[in-house]
C-alpha cells in the first residue's frame, strides 16, 4: 500500500505547547497540524527556536501539548497514563539523539539492553540481540567499551541500536549528525535510509537542509507555525512494506519484574560506588544511631540481668517474714509471735523448698592479738540453700549443729581474711564472739550475694546456740522461706498468712518478696533504657533527614540520566524503584556497621572488665536492620518519588 494512500500513524491537530518565562508565556508551537503515515521518512526543519525539536518530544510523547489533540493509530494521547505513555516510548518507539544520551558507566551492549530489561526480554535474548544490532553496525568489536571509550560515530550508532532494541517501528531522531563530522554524518544518515527501506517510520529533526534532503518529505516550521510541507524527489521511489505499532508487549510477569530490579540495584551500587565518600559520610548518621540504640538497649539489659543476679543470690523466690502490721512499724520490737515453730511448720508445707528462722547481733570477735567488730546471724541448717551460699571452705554445720546448740560457725571471706593468713586453714580454729568461742567449721565465697555493705564481717550460728548463749531470747526476729519453683509467689504469700494467722490466732506479722523488688528493678531499668534508647533514636531521625538530602542532591545531578532511562521506556515505578533500592540500601549498610561498632564496644568492656557487661539480644539486632530499612523506605520515598515525578523531556534538557 502506498504510504500516501494510508490512514496517519501520528496525527496532531490545534497543537499549542506554551512555556512560563518569568511573568510572561513563551509560546513555541501554536496551531500546528500534521499527519505522519506510516514508513515515511519525514524531516522537520527549522531554524533554532523555530519549535522543531519540541513538536518531535510531542510526537515522541516525552513532553505534552498544552492543548490540542494528539493521537497515535487512532490513540488519544491526553487519554493515556504516564505509564502507558511510557509503554509507546518503550515498545513502539526509538530515540537517536545529538547528543547521543548514553549512560557514561554502561558498556555499549549495556547501554543497547536498556529498553529490553524495561520491556521485559528474557536475559539471554536480549543479550543475543543487542550485540546483533551492534554488529551489524559495524561495532562487533567495541560492544564492551565504555561511552568514553568511543568515537562520535561510534556512540551515534550505539544509539542507533538502542532505539531498534525492542523494534523501533517509529525512530526520532533530532539532530543526529549535528556533532558529528562530515564522514561520520554521512554514515549515520546511511543508517537511517536503510531503516527507512525496511519499513521503519522515520521522524528527522534538523537544521541542515543537504541533511532533510535525504527525506520523502520536509516539513517546515517557523516560529511554531508549519510553513511548509512539501516532497521531495526521494518521495517517488519504491514504497516499502511500513512497520506498523505491534501489540504491547505483556512485560514478561515475574521474570521481567525480577530483571528491572536487578537493572536498578546495580545502578543503586554504581552511584554509591561513584561517591563513596558521600555515601559514607551519608551512612555516618544511621551508623552513630543504630549503634546508639543497640548499644543502650544491650547496656540495659546487662545492668537488669546483673541486678536481678544479685537479688537471686540473696534466695531464689524467697518471701520475708517479720513481725508487727508492716515496715516502719514503731511497735514492731514488741512482737515476739514468730518462734522457730513456726519456721519449721513452714518448712514442711509442700509449696516451700526450704525455710529458716534468724536472729541477728552485732558483737567483738576475738582471736590472739586480732579483734574486729562483726554481725552475728542466728540461722537453721536451711539457710544456706534458701539464700543460695555456695561453699569455698570446709562444710555447712547441719540440723545437728542446730539441735545440738553446738557452739560452731561459718565466716565469710572478709572475716577469713581478717583473722587468718592467706596460707593458714581456719576449719577447725577458734573465734570468740563476745564471751562465747565457737569452732569456724566453713568459709563462704567471697561473692556470695550477702545484702549490705560488702566490707562487713558476718558470722554465720545455729539460731539455737545465738539465741541461747548470746541474746537470751525464745522468739526470732524474722523467717524466710523459699517457695518451690512451681508455686507463685502470690498463692504461696496467701497459703503463708492462712497457716501463720491460724497458728497466732491473729495477723501480727506481714511479708515482703524479692519478686517485688524485682519487678520494680525492671520497671525502672526499663524506663530508663527506653528514655535513654528515646535519645539515641534522634540520632536516626537526624541520619534518615542526611539520607534525604543526599538522595535529593543526587536526584538533581543525575536529572539527565533519569531522563534518558524514561526516554527508552522506564515506568516511574522503575525510576522510584531505582532510588529507594539506593537508599534502603545506604541505610541497610549503615546499620550492619552500626551493630558492628556496638558489637565491638561490648567486646571492648568485656575484655576491659569493668564491672558490667552489654548484652546483646537477636530481637534488638533484628529490630534494627527493620529501623534501617524503613528509614531508607521513609526518608528515601520522597527523593524516590520526585525522580520518578520528573518530565522526560525536561531532564533530558537538564
Amino acid at each position: 500500500m502506498n504510504a500516501a494512500m494510508s490512514e496517519p500513524l501520528l496525527s496532531v491537530r490545534g497543537v499549542r505547547r506554551e512555556f512560563a518565562a518569568g511573568e510572561q508565556t513563551l509560546v513555541v508551537l501554536d496551531g500546528v497540524d500534521l499527519d505522519i503515515r506510516a514508513g515515511e521518512l519525514v524531516a522537520i526543519v527549522g531554524q533554532s527556536g523555530s519549535g522543531k525539536s519540541t513538536l518531535m518530544n510531542i510526537l515522541g510523547c516525552l513532553d505534552r501539548p498544552s492543548a490540542g489533540a494528539y493521537e497515535i493509530a487512532g490513540r488519544q494521547t491526553a487519554q493515556m497514563s504516564p505509564d502507558e505513555l511510557a509503554e509507546l516510548r518503550r515498545e513502539h518507539f526509538g530515540f537517536i539523539f545529538q547528543r547521543y544520551h548514553l549512560l557514561t558507566d554502561l558498556t555499549a551492549l549495556s547501554n543497547v539492553e536498556v529498553p529490553a530489561i524495561y520491556a521485559g526480554m528474557p536475559a539471554a535474548e536480549r543479550h543475543a540481540r543487542a550485540a546483533e544490532l551492534l554488529a551489524r553496525l559495524g561495532l562487533g568489536e567495541r560492544m564492551q567499551h565504555l561511552p568514553g571509550e568511543l568515537s562520535g560515530g561510534q556512540q551515534q550508532r550505539v544509539s542507533i541500536a538502542r532505539a531498534l532494541m525492542n523494534g523501533g517501528a517509529v525512530i526520532f531522531a533530532d539532530e543526529p549528525t549535528g556533532a558529528l563530522d562530515t564522514q561520520s554524518g554521512k554514515e549515520v544518515m546511511k543508517i537511517l535510509g536503510e531503516l527507512h527501506a525496511e519499513g521503519h517510520t522515520v521522524v528527522l529533526v534538523t537544521h541542515d537542509m543537504a541533511v532533510a534532503e535525504h527525506a520523502q518529505r520536509i516539513i517546515e516550521i517557523r516560529d511554531g507555525r508549519i510553513v511548509d510541507d512539501r516532497a521531495t524527489a526521494t518521495a517517488s521511489a519504491t514504497a516499502v512494506a511500513p512497520t506498523t505499532l505491534p501489540q504491547p508487549n505483556d512485560g514478561g510477569g515475574w521474570q521481567a519484574v525480577r530483571d528491572r530490579f536487578a537493572e536498578a540495584f546495580r545502578m543503586a551500587l554504581r552511584a554509591m560506588n561513584a561517591h563513596r565518600m558521600r555515601t559514607f559520610l551519608t551512612m555516618l548518621g544511621i551508623i552513630i544511631g543504630i549503634a546508639s540504640v543497640v548499644s543502650v538497649v544491650a547496656l540495659g539489659t546487662g545492668a537488669r540481668q546483673a541486678i536481678l543476679s544479685n537479688i537471686s543470690s540473696l534466695g531464689t523466690s524467697t518471701i520475708e517474714i517479720y513481725p508487727g502490721s508492716g515496715f516502719g512499724d514503731l511497735h514492731a520490737a514488741r512482737v515476739e509471735t514468730l518462734t522457730p515453730g513456726d519456721s519449721v511448720a513452714l518448712a514442711g508445707q509442700p509449696f516451700v523448698d526450704s525455710a529458716t528462722p534468724g536472729v541477728a547481733t552485732t558483737g567483738t570477735a576475738l582471736r590472739g592479738n586480732r579483734s574486729a567488730s562483726v554481725q552475728v546471724q542466728g540461722v537453721s541448717e536451711q539457710y544456706f540453700r534458701v539464700h543460695g551460699l555456695k561453699l569455698g571452705e570446709g562444710a555447712f554445720f547441719g540440723a545437728p549443729g542446730v539441735v545440738g546448740y553446738q557452739q560452731v560457725a561459718i565466716i565469710d571471706a572478709n572475716t577469713r581474711a581478717r583473722f587468718f593468713a592467706a596460707a593458714e586453714n581456719p576449719i577447725g580454729q577458734t573465734l570468740l564472739l563476745g564471751n562465747v568461742p565457737v569452732r569456724v567449721v566453713g568459709v563462704v565465697k567471697k561473692d556470695a550475694g550477702a545484702a549490705g555493705d560488702a566490707s562487713l564481717l558476718r558470722v554465720w550460728m545455729p539460731y539455737t546456740t545465738t539465741m541461747a548463749r548470746m541474746l537470751g531470747q525464745s522468739h526470732v526476729s524474722s523467717i524466710t522461706v523459699r517457695v518451690s519453683d512451681a508455686i507463685s509467689m502470690e498463692a504461696a504469700e496467701q497459703a503463708i498468712a492462712r497457716l501463720l494467722t491460724r497458728r497466732h490466732g491473729s495477723t501480727d506479722f506481714y511479708m515482703s518478696n524479692n519478686a517485688q523488688i524485682r519487678q520494680s528493678i525492671e520497671q525502672t531499668t526499663g524506663i530508663l533504657t527506653m528514655m535513654i534508647s528515646s535519645i539515641a533514636a534522634i540520632a536516626l531521625v537526624v541520619g534518615g533527614i542526611g539520607v534525604m538530602n543526599i538522595m535529593l542532591v543526587s536526584v538533581t545531578e543525575r536529572t539527565r540520566e533519569i531522563g534518558v532511562r524514561m526516554a527508552v521506556g522506564a515506568r516511574r515505578s522503575d525510576i522510584l524503584q531505582q532510588f529507594l533500592i539506593e537508599s534502603v540500601l545506604v541505610c541497610l549498610l549503615g546499620g550492619v556497621l552500626g551493630i558492628g561498632v556496638a558489637l565491638l564496644l561490648g567486646a571492648v568492656l568485656a575484655l576491659a572488665d569493668v564491672g558490667f557487661s552489654l548484652v546483646f539480644s537477636a530481637s534488638s539486632i533484628i529490630a534494627a536492620f527493620a529501623c534501617s530499612s524503613l528509614i531508607g523506605i521513609g526518608f528515601g520515598f520522597l527523593p524516590a518519588r520526585r525522580a520518578a515525578q520528573l518530565d522526560p523531556v525536561e531532564a533530558l534538557v537538564r
